[in-house]
């Protein structure tokens, strides 16, 4: 074989591997969100029934984004039938989204990352986290000394973590179980 044909050779073998990388890297973007979907119709499966069970109405909304699939429920009309779901500080909230991801685990044998919200409740209440976030800032910045947080869920200290970065500060997140909580610092 000449040196030529040897370069040609090589040269397709590496076309045909990054072809098949391309091809590999796409299937698993695919499958990644083909896998959230059926996560998002497992939870929506999961959510209707517990609706009809407890003789609320309600639309199940499903978005996948970041990596996550995102369920609302909202009420088709004004109603404060929802409102039981999400509970004093969100608590039945957290525990719906818990045993709506331990639905899709038993169907797909996935861990799931789904947040769940019910009537806008998480978007209201990431706008008081900002608050609260930009409100440990100014103290921080103006004392000089670390402020502690209440303990919150995982999910809102995310957005809290956030949004103190965001702001040019450092949090830690500290504590065990239901009392982990954040800590924001200068440094």
């Amino acid at each position: 074989m000449s040196a030529e044909s040897t370069e040609h050779a090589l040269s397709d073998e590496v076309t045909e591997d990054r072809d098949e990388s391309v091809s590999d890297a796409t299937s698993t973007k695919g499958s990644a969100a083909s896998r959230l979907e059926e996560e998002g119709d497992v939870a929506a499966d999961y959510l209707e029934e517990l609706l009809d069970i407890a003789d609320i109405d309600g639309d199940i909304d499903i978005e996948v984004r970041n990596g996550r699939t995102y369920i609302s429920i909202v009420a088709e009309e004004e109603s404060d039938s929802l409102d039981s779901l999400v509970g004093e500080d969100g608590e039945v909230l957290e525990a719906l989204q818990e045993l709506t991801r331990l639905s899709v685990l038993s169907a797909t044998e996935n861990r799931s990352r789904l947040v769940l919200d019910i009537n806008g409740y998480r978007q209201e209440r990431a706008g008081h986290l900002q608050k609260i976030a930009e409100d440990a800032a100014a103290s921080v910045k103006e004392t000089g000394k670390a402020v502690a947080l209440e303990p919150m869920s995982a999910y809102e200290r995310k957005i809290v973590h956030d949004a103190v970065a965001d702001l040019g500060l450092v949090s830690e997140s500290e504590g065990e179980g239901a009392g982990r909580h954040i800590v924001v610092s200068a440094d």
